[in-house]
């Protein structure tokens, strides 16, 4: 971290090159987010609530908490560590103090809200639907936000570390 705080990673192009790459890898991440979501789900309440409660209908069985837990499981932690990552290196971004609290404060609260409403949904009522809908765009906003402002923040600085190197010659 000491080479974003202090721009060594202008002058490591190795550095430079696994933060983007790091960064398309994640973007891969958001992608397959909403393609899960939507073939899982859908994006409808009514869609979202039968995910959880089981649908007659389709014959598909409401979720157990068993299997809930076991998602909840391996979710929590891949969330906590690509949130961490992200909201750190954004800490070296040129953003505001109050868009670095909030970016944090919105990623986190999302994927907790996100990963807790369907358990809402599922033993509580199915209205919880709209607060696992929202928590679910929130979060995939929050993420491209970080992103894109990660992605932005490494192009200019290796635009100005070439231009620099250009200026050495």
């Amino acid at each position: 971290m000491k080479y974003l705080q202090n721009g060594g990673y202008n002058s490591n192009p190795y550095m430079r090159a696994s933060l983007l790459l790091t960064v398309l890898l994640l973007a891969g991440f958001v992608i397959t987010n909403f393609l899960i979501f939507f073939n899982r789900m859908g994006f409808s309440l009514e869609s979202i609530a039968s995910y959880y409660l089981g649908n007659e209908e389709e014959y598909r069985p409401a979720r157990s908490l068993q299997s809930m837990l076991e998602v909840t499981h391996g979710h929590l932690p891949m969330m906590a560590l690509v949130l961490l990552l992200l909201t750190h290196l954004a800490i070296f971004a040129p953003l505001s103090k109050s868009a670095k609290y909030g970016c944090i404060f919105a990623s986190f609260a999302s994927g907790l809200l996100s990963e807790g409403s369907g358990y809402l949904v599922r033993f509580v009522h199915p209205g919880f639907a709209v607060l696992k809908l929202i928590s679910f765009a929130v979060l995939q906003i929050c993420l491209i936000f970080l992103l894109s402002s990660l992605a932005l923040f490494l192009i200019r600085s290796w635009r100005v570390s070439t231009h620099d190197s250009s200026n050495d010659v």
